[in-house]
């Protein structure tokens, strides 16, 4: 198999895995709360990276670990998995597993407005009507169609699944200014998660006997949300000679979510919740046609 099928399919294999976590988030929530269900799919992500670290023959690398970097692995681990999980994990409690897919995937939106804000990167008008375009998308989707009502059906959870998004958008941001390897940096990172999630779960006296069937779960979660999915997607992008194709096969996922989310939990799909995710996409979509613009026009003036 050519690299670039190879590619194709790594990213696919990645694509299907995301697209089973609104299910797997919802479902498991029944048997354990939010703090519960972080704390073993975090150490679960952490053990699972750990081996592919020694697999790899990377454990050299973190013997050179300076205290620059364990800082800024600290931070990251601050945002992910700590602050994300916890906040999208509490959201998904409150709110219908569709309405949490859709909502939580504003988040390349954000990154693009804080890579305005802290990176300093130009924005266009397209640029503007894509994030327009988004975040209509993401009224719609909290709002039910319903405008004539202007009410959520659960406020606090549209502000958490929302304010995800913004977790996730300030990680990759600090991510993107650490030149270290990925997987190593992604291990460091979920060891100082692991030990957040650890102390926050001993402050809230969450700490209980959990059922088989929330440990199964989130070990589930921990492996195929946060571990392994993480490396086939690197994997994938690693191989591929067309790193924008593969990327986009992650527009896939949220609907390939709604459908499972659908059969598996047993919601009633709103009309509203595709197409408010549609517009979503659609504005991602237009943001990246915009930077492809914006590159080819650089490029053909050198």
């Amino acid at each position: 198999m050519h690299n670039q099928s190879k590619a194709y399919s790594l990213a696919l294999i990645s694509v299907v895995f995301w697209s089973t976590m609104g299910t797997a988030f919802k479902l498991t929530l029944n048997y354990l709360n939010p703090g519960m269900l972080l704390l073993i799919a975090t150490f679960t992500a952490f053990l699972f990276l750990g081996i592919v670290v020694i697999i790899k023959g990377k454990l050299s690398i973190l013997k050179k670990l300076t205290s620059k970097q364990a800082l800024n692995s600290a931070l990251m681990g601050l945002f992910n998995p700590f602050l994300y999980y916890l906040v999208l994990f509490e959201a998904y409690n409150r709110i219908p597993a569709q309405e949490g897919v859709a909502l939580n995937y504003i988040w390349p939106v954000v990154l693009v407005i804080f890579s305005i804000i802290f990176l300093k990167q130009h924005i266009t008008l397209m640029s503007v009507l894509a994030i327009v375009i988004s975040f209509l998308g993401t009224v719609l989707i909290a709002m039910h169609g319903n405008f004539a009502e202007f009410r959520f059906s659960n406020t606090t959870g549209v502000i958490l699944a929302i304010g995800s998004a913004f977790f996730w958008a300030s990680f990759w941001i600090i991510n993107m200014k650490d030149p270290r390897e990925a997987i190593v940096k992604m291990f460091v990172n979920f060891a100082f998660g692991a030990v957040y999630i650890l102390c926050w779960n001993i402050y809230k006296n969450n700490i209980i006997l959990p059922p088989f069937q929330g440990v199964a779960g989130a070990i589930y979660i921990g492996v195929f949300e946060m571990g392994l999915t993480f490396v086939l997607w690197l994997t994938a992008l690693k191989l591929s000679t067309h790193t924008a194709r593969v990327s986009n096969l992650v527009f896939i996922s949220p609907f390939i979510s709604l459908i499972l989310v659908s059969f598996f939990v047993g919601e009633k799909i709103l009309l509203s919740t595709v197409a408010g995710l549609a517009l979503i996409v659609l504005g991602i979509v237009i943001q990246q046609y915009s930077q492809w613009r914006e590159k080819i026009g650089m490029e053909s003036e050198k």
